[in-house]
């Protein structure tokens, strides 16, 4: 069930009131700050945070060097080369958004990309090199230039993951991982306060816990298994938009999902992490081609195999229809041996792995879900609509990628919006008279958040007020949206996936008894939950988006509308678990944060950058 309406202002941050079934924690942790994840965004926030002294606490679902971060292959794009500009970079990405980028978020991203990079460098991060000493680049889809810094060649996620971590261990930060973060903790204001957390297995903290802290740092990635076949790792169920639902922040463009189009086709039946086939081997010069070893992009665009992402998965996915074929095929034997086993040798052994040698045949591949372009809505520094509450990386919804994020920006933007995140806090943290770190006397920052815990320990037994499903409705939503939802999209389509869900939650609801029983809380009913949270979220966004747009393609609404839809669709969870939607009445966001909301958060009236004025 939805509200519809327009947006005109900020958002109001209340809070839903709906938290997950857990037990009451039982351990808990203070510090300044808690960033919620580990991939490039995360660790560039913790990091940044740590250096300007305040006392960071990284939360992590699986080990620090296991998040989405890691299985980037392609590489990160910045106007590093000769020739290059951020204003070309700029006009690249609006030109893959298809209208809705955010022309002053992407702009701050291309301008401040460059030495962002470097800073990475700097961190240790160490990208491959030409023989002339400089940064090696290559091309990926959309790209006009040749601007894609890469790593071991199809390892660059790896790469920097691996200095992000050891940066982090090398300055002793405290880190939780093993955690799966269940809700947003706040004081008597409203105002963040922390989160609560389970620990998976024994160890310093098992169980579930609370880490108090002013602010929040949402870097949890992305949502990709809400789907059947993704590119994403397993811990990618959502849970920071559905955490953020919960504690009243609005999201946007959650229907703008992003189909990586040449995916290691392992059979019709084949779920969960998917074999990734970097866009930089397109790039290097492999072909697109049917089971007749026709080029079939060739006329499609002037990039060809190069046209943005959706494009080609579109291109794909018509030349299955009317062959009648499950998959295509990438052709990049004429490469040679040398050229696999060097420029892509991650690929190569995934491949052969498999049964298929590059080397010597042609690749099979189809369209997947790679990447969420929305997420939670946030400003230029990373405010969401709750105070205290950050978010960036996949998480979040910055106005940079529109409806089809261009490739390589996405470690691009985790760097950028991690460090103006981390200037914002520090500057917030000087400015409330709460600077204290290292100097704190034992109980002190309990005393001082007052933090209202989001549990289910009551004297007095009660219904939860969010209910949990069953572990096994994780392959239910995932077959519902790969159905409804996926690539190809309708009126029809949607509408029976949002019958679906709305079932499955209607189910999960009428399956408590008069104590309030409800599936045992859990890794996988939360992450269940949490799935059919954001499920539900998108197929409500795609339903009302009647066009046509980026990676949103309906085939009952064939054609872009900008007159009607070049604006954005934002979603709040209502106290009832019904969500509301609006539309913002330009291609520009509203602020996330009135004024007068800002000083109460920081106690100060925030100066705007110069990108904001």
């Amino acid at each position: 069930m939805t509200s519809t309406g327009t947006s005109t202002g900020a958002g109001t941050g209340a809070g839903t009131g709906i938290r997950l079934h857990a037990p009451a924690p039982g351990w808990s942790v203070t510090a300044d700050v808690v960033v919620v994840g580990s991939g490039v965004a995360g660790l560039t926030a913790a990091l940044r945070c740590e250096a300007a002294g305040l006392r960071t606490v990284v939360v992590t679902k699986a080990r620090l060097d296991d998040g989405s971060t890691r299985w980037a292959q392609g590489g990160i794009a910045a106007a590093l080369g000769e020739g290059d500009t951020p204003e070309q970079h700029l006009d690249d990405t609006l030109v893959a958004g298809a209208g809705l980028c955010d022309e002053d978020a992407v702009r701050i991203l291309v301008t401040e990309g460059p030495d962002a990079v470097r800073r990475l460098i700097e961190t240790g991060a160490h990208f491959d090199e030409s023989e002339g000493g400089g940064l090696e680049l290559t091309r990926e889809g959309g790209h006009h230039r040749r601007r894609i810094a890469h790593a071991g060649g199809d390892a660059t996620g790896a790469e920097i993951s691996r200095a992000l971590v050891e940066a982090v261990r090398a300055r002793g930060m405290r880190t939780v991982e093993n955690a799966l973060v269940l809700d947003l903790l706040t004081d008597a204001d409203g105002r963040t306060a922390g989160v609560t957390l389970h620990v998976m297995g024994e160890g310093q903290h098992d169980g579930v816990g609370a880490v108090h802290a002013p602010a929040v740092v949402l870097a949890t990635g992305g949502m990709g298994q809400v789907f059947s076949a993704t590119t994403n790792p397993s811990v990618s169920t959502g849970d920071g938009v559905a955490l953020a639902l919960r504690a009243g922040a609005e999201v946007s463009d959650l229907e703008f999902v992003q189909f990586h189009p040449t995916v290691l086709f392992l059979g019709a039946d084949a779920e969960g992490q998917q074999p990734l086939v970097s866009e930089a081997v397109r790039g290097e010069g492999a072909h697109l081609v049917d089971a007749h070893g026709e080029r079939f992009m060739l006329g499609q665009h002037e990039l060809a195999e190069l046209a943005p992402r959706d494009i080609v998965a579109k291109g794909i996915t018509r030349r299955m229809q009317e062959q009648d074929a499950e998959h295509m095929y990438l052709d990049a034997r004429h490469f040679g041996a040398h050229m696999w086993e060097h420029r892509f040798p991650t690929i190569l052994a995934a491949c052969r792995a498999h049964g298929i040698d590059p080397v010597t045949e042609p690749i099979p591949v189809s369209p997947a879900a790679h990447y969420a372009s929305g997420g939670v809505r946030t400003d230029s520094r990373g405010r969401t609509t709750v105070p205290g509450l950050y978010a960036c990386g996949e998480v979040a919804c910055t106005g940079v990628h529109g409806a089809n994020r261009l490739a390589s920006n996405s470690l691009l933007e985790g760097l950028v919006y991690a460090e103006r995140i981390a200037a914002d806090i520090a500057d917030s943290h000087d400015g409330d008279g709460t600077g204290t770190a290292g100097h704190e006397e034992p109980g002190q920052d309990e005393n001082r958040l007052h933090a209202r815990v989001p549990s289910s320990g009551d004297a007095r037994p009660r219904k939860p007020e969010h209910p949990l499903l069953a572990a096994e409705a994780r392959f239910a939503i995932q077959r519902i949206m790969t159905d409804g939802a996926g690539v190809l999209r309708s009126a029809g389509s949607l509408k029976g996936a949002a019958d679906r869900l709305q079932q499955l939650h209607a189910d999960a609801r009428d399956a408590l008894d008069e104590n309030g029983k409800t599936a045992e809380p859990g890794v996988d009913t939360w992450e269940a939950t949490n799935l059919l949270c954001v499920a539900r979220v998108l197929v409500a966004a795609a339903r009302l988006r009647e066009e046509t747009r980026g990676c949103h393609w309906r085939e009952d609404r064939g054609e872009r509308d900008d007159e009607n839809w070049r604006r954005h669709i934002v979603v709040r969870l209502n106290p009832d678990r019904t969500l509301a939607v609006h539309t913002t009445d330009t291609a520009d966001f509203p602020p996330t944060l009135s004024p007068a909301r800002d000083r109460v958060r920081t106690g100060k009236t925030p100066t705007p950058s110069p990108q904001e004025q």
